[in-house]
């Protein structure tokens, strides 16, 4: 079973960046496919990008298209969230989960606890 503990979060101004880091161990992360997360008090938790095994194919929420990048150095067990042009909305624990494409789409099992990342106006 992989671990995963994500860092990078912190207190940013409206237009800032942050690079979030999903380190992994227990297993090796390049077995698994890899999904952001982000979830605000009092909200359901939403998508917001994830990435093949490969590094190869990404897919992102239409809310952080163009402003956040997924990346990720398997040499290193670690997959990257790079946001940019950061907006208050924003605001939320981001959290990092490994899962597998299944027959019903992208089935993520094991996260980590999170990291905040808080934008102010």
């Amino acid at each position: 079973q992989v671990q995963l503990v994500e860092s990078g979060g912190g207190l940013v101004q409206a237009g800032g960046s942050l690079r979030l880091s999903c380190a992994a161990s227990g297993r090796t992360l390049s077995s698994s496919a890899v999904g952001w997360f982000r979830q605000a008090p009092g909200k359901e938790r939403e998508f917001v990008a994830r990435i093949t095994r490969s590094g190869t194919v990404t897919h992102y929420a239409d809310s952080v298209k163009g402003r956040f990048t997924i990346s990720r150095d398997n040499a290193k067990n670690t997959v990257y969230l790079q946001t940019n042009s950061l907006k208050p909305e924003d605001t939320a624990v981001y959290s990092c989960a490994a899962g597998s494409l299944t027959i019903h789409g992208y089935e993520f099992d094991s996260w980590g606890q999170g990291t905040q990342v808080t934008v102010s106006s």
